[in-house]
């Protein structure tokens, strides 16, 4: 059943309370972060050939999705934990296994909003560049007593990547306090030289290092559900597993684990169409005059509006009123001036463009009642 609206404004106050199903409700959706270029139509010809299946057998455990997993990243299977998205992995570290866990921030809320009360500890981005300190955030770990550091990088939602240099000095620091450094690369698809700053090629030198991946973002499955962590510390592997219940990958995910393979070269072509219109995008958002815009390490965009222009919260809702598109506002996160900021998944060239057009016309409105 769809919603029924009343008012646009109506339609808005129901969508800004959710977490996803936006398909059904028609509007342009700049707010969610994925790579519309993939998968291919062959990947979901081949789900629907074999749908009965999928749907009437258990999936497989997790030995066996690992081995999956490892055959795409070229790990052995020993060293990953297949999680129900990425969000299954965070509930696990965060919620379970930290006992004292520091998140620089801003930055993707689950990591916090997993921890039980009086176990997350929140660094400060260096204000205004949201740049992070490595030194200075492995001072604080240590301090605080920190048993898992995590680093977002491209973090969310700055779109700003850290170096790997920088990582792989923060997790030397923390070592001697037996402090796991959990490196989120779940945007690091949409990177320049993507594949010479991740880490996971040599994970086997940094015990001390898990990288945690979401799928969903730049294989465009959000609705499969899969991501991954990857380390050689076996003592975190059997935690990990161990706070995942026997089936919890469907089989429509096991499959397209087991044929990704076969679209590599379509997996890389996508991710540089997605790139080139960022960076379009980028360009035409920084001619917006006042706007501050951060150039993007990812698939999305940040950005500071102008002083004398609407609030975040206003102009997301103006957006959205006049010409349904949604974008998401800042107004919540842990950063001065929270509520100036927003952040701006790109789409097509073209819906990029129409939100260009739509968000100067929608800054210096009058106030919506």
């Amino acid at each position: 059943m769809i919603k029924a609206y009343t008012t646009q404004e109506e339609k808005y106050e129901y969508i800004s309370k959710q977490h996803g199903g936006y398909y059904r409700h028609d509007f342009t959706d700049h707010a969610y972060l994925y790579n519309l270029y993939f998968p291919p139509k062959a990947v979901f010809n081949h789900l629907k050939a074999n749908i009965n299946n999928l749907v009437l057998n258990y999936p497989m455990a997790q030995n066996a999705l690992a081995e999956l997993v490892g055959d795409i990243i070229s790990q052995p299977s020993e060293r990953i934990v297949v999680g129900n998205g990425g969000a299954e992995i965070i509930k696990i570290l965060s919620g379970s296994l930290a006992k004292k866990l520091i998140v620089p921030v801003p930055s993707f809320n689950e990591y916090v909003n997993a921890a039980p009360e009086g176990r997350v500890v929140e660094f400060p981005l260096d204000f205004p560049s949201f740049e992070l300190d490595v030194d200075k955030f492995a001072e604080e770990a240590i301090k605080v007593g920190a048993d898992i550091a995590v680093v977002v990088t491209p973090n969310n939602p700055t779109s700003l990547l850290v170096p790997k240099a920088d990582l792989i000095r923060l997790s030397e620091k923390l070592k001697p306090s037996k402090c796991m450094l959990i490196i989120d690369e779940s945007f690091l698809d949409f990177a320049d030289n993507n594949e010479q700053i991740s880490l996971e090629k040599d994970i086997a030198k940094y015990p001390n290092i898990a990288i945690l991946k979401s799928m969903s973002k730049a294989y465009g499955i959000c609705g499969l559900r899969i991501g991954y962590l990857l380390t050689a510390n076996t003592n975190l592997v059997t935690s990990v597993r161990n706070g995942v219940h026997i089936w919890n990958i469907n089989g429509f995910a096991e499959e397209f684990l087991r044929i990704l393979p076969q679209y590599k070269q379509e997996f890389k072509n996508s991710c540089k169409v997605v790139k080139a219109d960022r960076d379009t995008f980028y360009e035409n958002l920084c001619a917006i005059e006042g706007m501050t815009v951060f150039k993007p390490d990812a698939n999305y965009i940040y950005c500071r509006l102008p002083d004398t222009a609407l609030s975040g919260p206003e102009v997301t809702k103006r957006l959205f009123i006049k010409y349904n598109i949604y974008i998401k506002h800042n107004a919540g996160k842990t950063q001065p001036d929270a509520d100036r900021y927003i952040r701006i998944a790109s789409r097509t060239k073209e819906e990029n463009a129409s939100l260009i057009d739509a968000l100067k016309d929608v800054m210096y409105l009058m106030r919506v009642k």
